[in-house]
């Protein structure tokens, strides 16, 4: 097998939150395989200390994705250091869980400028960019709540879902350009955004079973997940949504009770 596989190496890739959790964990992987990786956080100091682990070519940048300004500063921070963008990462979120009779227009409004306003941000940015080349690769990181809502997420679901249309919309319009849009959903990933309600090795227990892959899913599933999508090996694939969840979609059947047999996800929770 050729070394470099996913033909990533030279390549400048832009991560935004990429300063922990399934950011860095991408950021990570495009390191690994050659890229220069762009980490955009809210912090500085955030974005320089990931960045500073990745290795020389890495760049940390303090970027608030929500702000057309900071994005456009970012951009050509980029545009200066590179003189090109090869693949966006729109990773930067949100999810502040409360129940939808007590959230307000504000707190929708929030969430809403950055899991969704913030992508829209950084495609034009840097999407002026890749035109530029001729080519890119944009991958938007979603979630299983686009087609399962979460729990107490109004805004996080909604921006979910609506990441995926906003996708195929630049996969159509900006195809002919060398453009390339598509959106990874992660299911239940192992990340400092999700710790709480991760919180005990009976609940994680309990998670795992929920999935067809028995185990929680980690930041490096997801990478790996990304990292197809930015690279060469995907040139044919886009406007497509991949799910990365473990099969938890597909355990409908199971999780219902049937009277012939008691499945193995019950099994599991009278233990």
């Amino acid at each position: 097998m050729q070394q470099d596989w996913l033909g990533l190496s030279g390549k400048t890739c832009v991560v935004t939150g990429g300063a922990r959790g399934i950011g860095l964990a991408i950021a990570e992987g495009l390191a690994g395989a050659g890229a220069r990786v762009v980490v955009l956080d809210l912090a500085a100091e955030d974005a320089e200390r990931a960045a500073s682990a990745l290795g020389a070519d890495a760049l940390g940048l303090a970027c608030d994705t929500s702000d057309e300004a900071s994005v456009t500063a970012a951009a050509e921070r980029v545009r200066s250091a590179h003189g090109r963008c090869d693949v966006l990462v729109n990773n930067a979120a949100v999810f502040r869980p409360m129940p939808l009779i007590e959230s307000t227009l504000k707190d929708w409004n929030d969430g809403l400028a950055v899991n969704l306003s913030g992508y829209y941000n950084c495609v034009q940015a840097f999407g002026r960019l890749m035109m530029e080349n001729g080519a890119g690769a944009m991958v938007h990181i979603g979630s299983i709540a686009a087609f399962t809502s979460q729990f107490h997420g109004v805004d996080y679901s909604a921006t979910k879902a609506a990441i995926t249309g906003f996708s195929r919309q630049v996969a159509i319009e900006w195809g002919g350009r060398g453009i390339r849009s598509n959106v990874v959903h992660p299911g239940l990933t192992k990340t400092p955004l999700t710790a709480e309600r991760n919180t005990g090795s009976d609940i994680m227990a309990r998670r795992a079973r929920m999935t067809a892959a028995k185990r929680m899913g980690e930041p490096d599933d997801i990478a790996n997940a990304v990292m197809f999508l930015a690279s060469e090996r995907s040139s044919y694939v886009t406007g497509a949504d991949m799910i990365v969840d473990g099969g938890l979609q597909r355990m409908l059947t199971e999780l219902v009770p049937n009277a012939t047999r008691i499945s193995d996800f019950e099994k599991g929770l009278r233990q």
